[in-house]
């Protein structure tokens, strides 16, 4: 799913990598600025797990909803729903009908925060345009993020995004601890505005439900 050409840079002068930085930032922010104009946008996806030193491989499909700081993840195939109104958040976990509750301001990890994915490179990270490549009969940009903090354990985070509209194809986050996050947007749609009360977990749809609230 990546390609990686660290190789190609030794040798480039600064001039060269600043203009690339610059190629990247834009190709960034036209995502972000195109995907906030939209009331909301909804994808289907699909998220895997990869450790090739332990042998783990997992994937998962999914949904997700997203509408300005609020957003909805749902992993049927284990069970997990996540909400988040901004302001609250809940896990609900089929396997023993429970939901844990706790405050947005006590989850300090942007990037486990899918509200964040269209602006973590804002800020903590800085940008390589790498070039163009072709999966599915599509042209897309490669853009790779490499942390300039220690706040995030993670080496890199590489984005493959659509030339043709400017929205995010792929990405995989490569952690310190050699796992490989990757998603794939299969499918998404931008069409549909979601009330705010869609972001809100109710508790009286889950019958005899084990609360357990950290707020």
């Amino acid at each position: 799913m990546r390609i990686f050409l660290m190789g190609i840079f030794i040798g480039w002068s600064l001039f060269s990598v600043a203009q690339d930085n610059a190629k990247a930032r834009e190709i960034l922010d036209e995502v972000s600025q195109k995907t906030r104009s939209y009331p909301s946008v909804s994808a289907s996806f699909s998220f895997s797990m990869d450790n090739e030193e332990m042998d783990i491989h997992e994937r998962n499909e999914g949904t997700i909803y997203l509408k300005g700081q609020k957003y909805v993840v749902e992993l049927p195939e284990v069970g997990m729903k996540v909400y988040s109104d901004g302001e609250t958040l809940w896990n609900y976990m089929e396997d023993g009908n429970q939901v844990t509750i706790s405050s947005v301001e006590d989850n300090t990890n942007e990037l486990m925060d899918p509200s964040s994915v269209f602006t973590i490179y804002e800020k903590g990270f800085d940008a390589a345009f790498i070039g163009e490549a072709q999966k599915d009969g599509q042209i897309l940009y490669q853009v790779e993020l490499y942390p300039d903090t220690d706040a995030y354990a993670v080496s890199k985070i590489v984005l493959y995004i659509r030339k043709s509209n400017s929205m995010i194809h792929s990405a995989s986050l490569h952690g310190t601890d050699r796992n490989v996050y990757s998603i794939e947007v299969e499918e998404m749609n931008t069409g549909t505005e979601l009330a705010d009360s869609f972001f809100v977990f109710d508790t009286s749809s889950y019958g005899d439900l084990e609360v357990i609230d950290f707020r």
